[in-house]
């Protein structure tokens, strides 16, 4: 597992954890129960607080996403097909509405947009 810590974001470091955990569920890297790391390793791997590590897979846990059995450890949780479908589609349409933004920004029209996506779709 590969997290990436920023200190120079404005998002609290725990909720760039859960993002990043989160986005390797939804992508697959991280399959269903496929073990993480304790959150004292991790802790000690990305160079921060025990606190901090609890937080982000108490999150991850209440949205769920990983499960926590006592004694052995925290486990990527058997996702719902349903659930993790409209994440998927959650994913998409914010990077579309990044698209879109940009694409005013730069003065395309509509049918052009349609039709760059259409090009893009069929490749």
């Amino acid at each position: 597992m590969k997290i990436i810590i920023s200190n120079t974001s404005d998002e609290p470091i725990y909720l760039q954890i859960v993002d990043q955990i989160k986005e390797q569920i939804v992508k697959g890297e991280l399959r269903e129960s496929e073990p993480l790391p304790s959150i004292r390793n991790l802790a000690k791997e990305l160079k921060i607080s025990v606190i901090t590590t609890k937080r982000a897979y108490d999150e991850l846990e209440r949205d769920g996403y990983i499960v926590t059995v006592a004694g052995k450890g925290s486990f990527v949780a058997e996702m719902n097909k349903e659930m993790l479908r409209e994440t998927k589609v959650k994913m998409v349409e914010e990077k579309m509405s990044e698209a879109v933004a940009t694409a005013k920004l730069v003065g395309l029209t509509l049918e052009e947009l349609e039709e760059m996506l259409k090009l893009l779709y069929e490749e």
